[in-house]
This record gives C-alpha cells, structure tokens and sequence, in this order.
C-alpha cells in the first residue's frame, strides 16, 4: 500500500502508432508513452477515458498505468518515413511523460532522443520534476528545431496541492527543475492550470504563481480555468464534497455544463494576463490546446489505443 492507496500495477503494452494525429489545434501530432497516471490529479480530464478500457475515471486511472513498451522503436519508423514533413509533435497531452516510473523505463527520453536526431519540433507538458534529468537532450533539440517544455503549477498552497495533486512533486520542485531547464537553455515556461474556482482562482493566489514562475526563470505562461465533463465530473464533485464540503454548493451552481459562464472565464484570464505584464512573461510558444480541444484529442487517443492495444 502506498499514501495514495494500493500500489499501482504496471501493464506493458505494444502500440501499433507512436504519434496520435490532431485536428484543429497549433499542433498537428501528439504522443503520450504512458496511459494512466500515478500523480492522481482529481481534476484531470484525461480520467474519462480510462472508461474506453473498462476501467474506473477514480483508482484504475492512477493505478492500473499502461506502459508502451516499443514507442520509441514506432516513432523512429514513424518520422523516419519518406513522407514524414517534421510536423510540431506534442508530448504529455493525456498522461504525464515524467511519472515515476519513467525512472525504470526512459521511454520519454528514448523518444525525445529519437526527435533530436531528427530536429523534430516539439512542445512538452508536464509536472514531474524528473524532466531535469533530460535537460541535456531537451537543450540539444532545442538549438536544433522549436521546443518548449511547459511545467504545469496549478497551486502553490500546500494544503490545497496535497488534497488536489496527491501524487506530484511539490510545486517549488517543479519550479527549481523548470530553473534548471532554463539554465541549460531550454526555453521554458508555466502552464497555470486548472485554475480552480474557489480555491486556486484569487487575485493573490494567481498572482504567486506568476511571480514565481517569472523568478524561477519562465519565458512564458498560459493559463485555462477548469472544465468538468461527465466521468470526471462525478469523481471532482466526490473529491470535492469530502476535501472542500462547503464549495459542493457553489460548483452545482457555476458547472450546469462543462465549463463556468464565459464571463468568468474571461474575467479570471485577464486578471492572469494582467499579472504576466507586470511580471514580463510572454505570449505562449507553441501553446497547449484550449481544454476542449484537449478533451477531444484525448478522447480519440484512447479510441485508438482501445482498437490497436495501446
């Protein structure tokens, strides 16, 4: 048994296709070495669809971790076709590429090896600290082609990130791994999400996050509030209910769909982007999806992997 509940169990899979095609975003491809995700995020978007598996949004999403064992192998096939363009490829959109147990299998790093040699373009999300140990490959493919790496902070108060976040380095470890990127050049930034109603969402909560990111060597940050569809829904407003009981009310009222009224969207983006400006960060580089845009490209992501067995 772990803090989080039984220890997760490990399935190594084979993937027919390393890169997921993409319409309708920045970026064209995306790739995720791993399903599943031992972080346990409550709010993710990618729970739902452990469904397409036969498994649970809440335990099986964080403890049943699909391992594809021979992505790197495909995607050296894949973008070493004659028809391959060198198309920008995003990293991490449905799981975390820098879980723990990356640690064991390098599957990450064996795919941005495979990039780097081609001077393929990439975007990375992720809130595992361990991306510094890839910070030499990351700073080669960076002087070769585009590349970001997007660390994801969507708190720094310790409490709300223990209950939120369970199984992710803190958030001041993610902020001296993004220095140390930074430091060996690769361009990096903040992905300030989700901002949560009621808890993450104050002018002084937002406005510590981007300091901090802009003293610990941000060039940019992007910012989306959180969205609940159905499968996460139902796991967030349980969490919710025994962590932050009093805000059960409030999400009833502000989520009737999957997304809070624009205007409060809009409201809590500005007052972000006001907080840029006075801390000079910059627009994205190459910026992740809107939510649904992501939610779709996740959603056909495990339709994939539950027709080619990864």
């Amino acid at each position: 048994m772990t803090a989080l509940g039984p220890r997760p169990r490990y399935l190594e899979t084979r993937c027919r296709t390393a890169l997921n095609r993409v319409e309708g975003m920045d970026f064209r491809w995306s790739l995720n070495p791993y399903r599943g995700c031992v972080h346990a995020c409550h709010y993710c978007f990618a729970r739902r669809y452990h469904a397409f598996l036969d498994l649970s949004a809440g335990e099986d999403f964080s403890g049943i971790i699909f391992v594809k064992v021979n992505i790197p192998q495909v995607l050296r096939w894949e973008v070493g076709a004659a028809g391959w363009k060198g198309e920008p490829i995003a990293i991490g959109t449905a799981t975390d590429p820098y879980q723990p147990i990356e640690g064991k299998y390098r599957l990450t790093r064996a795919c941005l090896e495979v990039l780097c040699a081609r001077g393929n373009p990439i975007s990375l999300v992720t809130k595992g600290s361990m991306v510094v140990r890839d910070a030499d490959v990351l700073a080669d493919l960076a002087r070769r082609a585009p590349c970001c790496v997007y660390v994801s902070i969507a708190t720094l108060d310790p409490e709300v990130w223990r209950k939120m976040e369970p199984g992710t380095p803190p958030p001041w470890q993610r902020l001296r791994a993004m220095e140390r990127l930074a430091a060996a050049g690769v361009p990096t930034g903040v992905l300030l999400a989700p901002i949560v109603p009621g808890l993450t969402d104050s002018p002084p909560h937002l406005e510590a996050v981007v300091r901090a990111a802009a003293e610990h060597g941000a060039r940019f940050l992007g910012a989306a509030l959180l969205h609940l569809r159905p499968g996460v829904r139902e796991h967030f407003l349980a969490w919710l209910e025994a962590a932050f009981p009093s805000l059960l009310p409030t999400y009833r009222r502000l989520y009737r769909g999957a997304y809070v009224p624009w205007r409060l969207q809009a409201a809590v983006l500005a007052r972000v982007e006001g907080f840029k400006g006075r801390y000079g960060l910059g627009e994205r580089a190459m910026p992740p999806a809107p939510p649904r845009q992501l939610d779709l490209l996740c959603q056909g992501e495990a339709l994939g992997a539950a027709s080619a067995g990864g």
